[in-house]
């Protein structure tokens, strides 16, 4: 089982692992002794390419790859199946899945579509993804978590300023539902050893979404920033953390893990 301060022996889901923010989560995650279901919407090469990342790393059989939607109900309760079937439980949700604005245009850093010119078949395709598929995935996590009296929710959010940031519809109020989510789901499980927390980079990183060559006045950070602290939100470290929000950029690894959460840490979505 875990020590306090790992997810070791921890059953984890990670989605949107096929690359970037999530491929770099699944693999710290199974390098920190976790078993993992790393899911992709639809290239279940790239998952499988994870796998076989995580074998070379002498981390093999510890990443189970699945191709699985999480805007469908019935492939998030699949995924529940399935890591019940290899790795016996689910303790660990990390929603990272999602759809961003190179969806609505590929040049979207910089020549923004305006929110009127976004066809809704895309808005809706990307609110289906970043809002609806973590509620659908934590709803058929949580059971499992509340019979075993321990669980983590882990939702990937961004920078407030880019969530306001014009030019950014509908990716930024999607975003802003994911931290309301956060809040009034660690509200609803507290006191149940179950906790949601938001975690997020801290400026553009490194994905599918972001390319190097088109951020040109900040610097790209690369997935693994997110390693850290997503380690210790999963262990038994954080037990009483919740409703929380992490930027992965305020996280000092020369501190020791509770000093760096205060740094990195405060209360999800907006305060009162």
């Amino acid at each position: 089982m875990a020590t306090n301060g790992s997810p070791a022996g921890k059953v984890a889901i990670v989605t949107g692992a096929g690359r970037g923010l999530g491929r770099a989560m699944a693999l710290g995650l199974a390098q920190a002794g976790a078993q993992v279901v790393a899911t992709a919407a639809r290239k279940a090469q790239e998952v499988e390419q994870l796998a076989q990342q995580a074998k070379a790393l002498k981390h093999a059989g510890r990443i189970e790859p699945l191709v699985a939607d999480v805007a469908n109900e019935g492939d998030c309760v699949r995924v529940i199946e399935t890591a019940h079937e290899r790795f016996g439980s689910v303790n660990i949700l990390v929603n990272n899945a999602g759809r961003g604005m190179d969806l609505v245009n590929r040049d979207y850093l910089v020549k923004p579509t305006r929110f009127w010119e976004v066809q809704p078949d895309i808005w809706r395709e990307i609110i289906d993804v970043n809002v609806n598929g973590p509620f659908l995935m934590a709803r058929a996590a949580v059971p499992d978590m509340l019979s075993a009296g321990w669980g983590r929710i882990i939702n990937i959010s961004m920078n407030y300023r880019t969530i306001r940031r014009a030019g950014f519809s509908p990716d930024g109020p999607s975003k802003a539902a994911l931290e309301a989510e956060t809040a009034i789901w660690a509200k609803e499980l507290s006191d149940t050893g179950v906790t949601v927390n938001a975690l997020l980079p801290g400026g553009p990183t490194l994905s599918g979404m972001v390319k190097a060559d088109k951020v040109r006045t900040t610097p790209v950070l690369e997935p693994e920033i997110m390693i850290a602290p997503l380690l210790w939100l999963a262990s038994e470290s954080s037990d009483a953390v919740t409703g929380m929000r992490f930027t992965a950029t305020r996280w000092r690894t020369d501190l020791d893990p509770k000093s760096a959460a205060a740094a990195a840490g405060e209360a999800a979505a907006w305060h009162d």
